[in-house]
């Protein structure tokens, strides 16, 4: 039987640093669980969308992020809640090292921030293939440096040998920090990656489902479930309300449709929920199958992903751009981000796209990553110029040129500048969103939809 929601076992896992085995122990974590017959309500903190794929296919629930950064300290609970309602257990996913968090920010958006907003117990991963009895001063370390942290067990990753595991057993003992698990190398868990981190769920479904099923077989032969499960059982209960996306009352639902399939993996669970209940019915299509949008389209959300990728194969479907084209150009809302942004273009790498923005994309060697303070320039179909909302950018693309004549935000760090297009209904940035933070933005959107 499901716990109450405010007081749904729950445990983060964390590490020291990134690289150190966190996804495959928390995916796995999450799948071993599952198997168990547990219904278990996967989370990862900040702006990743692609672990939570993983995580949707260990668990069968949809991934979720705790961003504190993009959403505020104060929505994190409440989103929570939401997302672990009829759930036995929780697991979460930390981001980069437990304290790492939004740079120049102290512990804004790091995993300890949100384990201590959720009152949960930390698991610390360690990849321990270089040390032994140092491994103590490590946790110690970790265990120390912020009180309000609770380090409720080690699960010691990459362990070499049997002798490697009881010398590391041995330098804990006196830690005061039990010893969960122990994992051995296992090649056969690996995930491939690309320019911008794991590659997608959706874009390598059967690899995937193997790789899932080895981490849980991992976790299972070496972690112990039982007493994993007894420490998440210790949390006591939340004081806050879970998070609900504001009800419409209007009887109209316009069709909004929402580009997914493997060229558009990025979106939060949320977003699809906020136009729900904002009154929309939402309808996914694949833009590299689909060769019309859904029937009845009164509006369009184009989220991120890697349609770099798939360049070729979305010029290739023609009809769809051309349709794609003809709703921008009736003014209907569409809303884009990052992904959506170059699919939006004249051309992306040299080959055609929706031509709906006179700019073009092409892949970039640079990296461009960071949280972001924007503020709407003008008034748009998502937002009233002069609304504030934190974004996110990721990506290893440029658009050319950057703005509009009438730019989406107003951007102040790392350097001042005006970024993303707003013409007609179309809103067209680099920035991801979290619209839970602003709810306003579904319902404008939705609102526009009936009457554009």
């Amino acid at each position: 039987m499901s716990s109450p929601v405010s007081a749904v076992p729950r445990l983060v896992v964390a590490a020291p640093s990134s690289g150190s085995g966190k996804t495959t122990v928390a995916t796995g974590l999450m799948a071993a669980l599952a198997g168990r017959g547990l219904a278990v309500s996967p989370h990862k903190v900040g702006p990743d969308y692609i672990d939570p794929g993983y995580h949707a296919l260990a668990t069968g629930r949809a991934g979720r992020n705790l961003d504190a950064y993009l959403c505020g300290p104060e929505l994190v609970a409440p989103l929570f809640l939401h997302g672990a309602r009829g759930c036995d257990i929780a697991v979460v996913e930390g981001v980069m090292g437990l304290y790492d968090g939004a740079g120049g920010e102290g512990e804004l958006a790091s995993t300890a921030q949100v384990a201590k907003v959720l009152r949960a117990p930390v698991v610390l991963v360690v990849d321990a293939s270089s040390q032994s009895r140092s491994v103590a001063a490590l946790v110690h370390g970790f265990a120390s440096w912020d009180p309000g942290v609770r380090i409720g067990g080690v699960i010691l990753n990459k362990v070499a040998s049997d002798r490697h595991e009881e010398l590391l057993r041995e330098a804990l003992d006196a830690s005061g920090v039990p010893v969960l698990g122990v994992l051995r190398r296992a090649p056969q868990v690996d995930t491939p990656s690309r320019h911008l981190g794991l590659v997608p769920v959706a874009e390598r479904r059967a690899e995937a489902v193997d790789a899932v099923a080895a981490m849980a077989a991992q976790v299972r032969a070496g972690c112990d479930l039982d007493a994993l499960l007894a420490l998440a059982r210790g949390a006591g209960a939340l004081p806050d309300a879970p998070w609900e996306p504001p009800l419409s009352t209007c009887t109209e639902r316009p069709v909004v449709a929402v580009a997914g399939g493997p060229a558009f993996t990025f979106s939060y669970a949320e977003h699809a929920e906020l136009l729900t209940a904002a009154g929309a019915e939402v309808l996914t299509f694949d833009p590299l199958r689909d060769e019309d949008l859904p029937e009845g389209t009164g509006g369009l959300v184009i989220g991120g992903g890697f349609p770099e990728v798939y360049a070729a194969e979305l010029s290739a479907n023609e009809p769809l751009r051309k349709a794609v084209a003809v709703l921008a150009e009736s003014g209907a809302p569409v809303a884009a981000e990052c992904a959506g942004l170059l699919y939006l273009c004249r051309e992306l790498d040299g080959l055609p796209m929706c031509g709906v923005l006179d700019a073009t994309a092409r892949m970039d060697a640079r990296l461009t990553l960071g949280y972001r303070d924007a503020v709407a320039v003008g008034d748009s179909v998502l937002a009233p110029a002069g609304t504030r909302m934190r974004g996110h950018e990721f990506h290893r693309t440029v658009v050319e040129p950057g703005a509009g004549p009438a730019p989406a935000w107003g951007v102040r760090a790392p350097r001042r500048r005006v970024e993303g297009f707003v013409q007609q209904g179309v809103h067209a940035s680099y920035l991801h969103t979290h619209w839970a933070s602003e709810p306003g933005v579904a319902r404008r959107f939705v609102e526009r939809c009936r009457t554009s």
